[in-house]
């Protein structure tokens, strides 16, 4: 892989990332939380969002990949400040794959447009949708602290019971990630070129 191209594909990762997380950020906003606004993180700076791990060493191991992930730093929210707690979560949850989705259909219409006029950059644009539809799809899987296992915590009740239960499961986070990276990805991920040809027909 050419310098050039490996810098071009590890931006694209990076600030994928960075707009999924200023999105869950943008969205607690609007719910009543300001934790995000009032921790700086409601910026494109990479240098509020950047994790040593998910967005360094991740994004440039899996460039090498045909479906490359990472992650930055979650961006924080207080859900004791949300008009309504079990939404409020869930929609935040929710605002990170979303904001990736928006990316890749974005891209998937610049493509079909440049695809009848030949444009040079079509490659690119491919990148840029399956970066976002692979960082989608990872964030959608039900394993804390991914933004799945929000949106499946979501559906059970606010009691004392299961929110002990739910912090119990949270605590295994950095297991169940590994697990998922090294034994479960291969086995989720075909599932992204079904939507990469959705999206830009072939």
């Amino acid at each position: 892989m050419q310098p050039p191209l490996l810098i071009f594909e590890i931006i694209a990762i990076g600030f994928s990332i960075i707009i999924h997380e200023v999105a869950h950020g943008f969205m607690a906003e609007k719910l009543g939380d300001p934790t995000a606004r009032r921790a700086g993180r409601l910026t494109l700076n990479p240098l509020k969002h950047i994790d040593p791990v998910g967005s360094i060493l991740v994004p440039i191991i899996t460039s090498f990949t045909h479906y490359p992930f990472g992650w930055a730093k979650p961006v924080p929210f207080n859900p004791y400040n949300l008009k309504n707690r079990r939404s409020g979560e869930l929609l935040i949850a929710l605002a990170g794959p979303a904001s990736n989705i928006l990316i890749a259909v974005v891209f998937a219409i610049i493509f079909r447009l440049g695809a009848s006029l030949g444009y040079a950059f079509l490659d690119d644009c491919v990148y840029v949708i399956a970066i976002n539809v692979s960082l989608a799809v990872f964030n959608l899987i039900p394993i804390p602290p991914l933004d799945g296992s929000k949106i499946l915590f979501a559906a059970f009740p606010l009691t004392n019971r299961w929110l002990n239960a739910r912090r119990m499961i949270e605590q295994s986070a950095l297991i169940l990630m590994i697990i998922l990276v090294v034994f479960l990805w291969q086995y989720i991920s075909p599932i992204i070129p079904t939507i990469i040809f959705f999206l830009v027909g072939y």
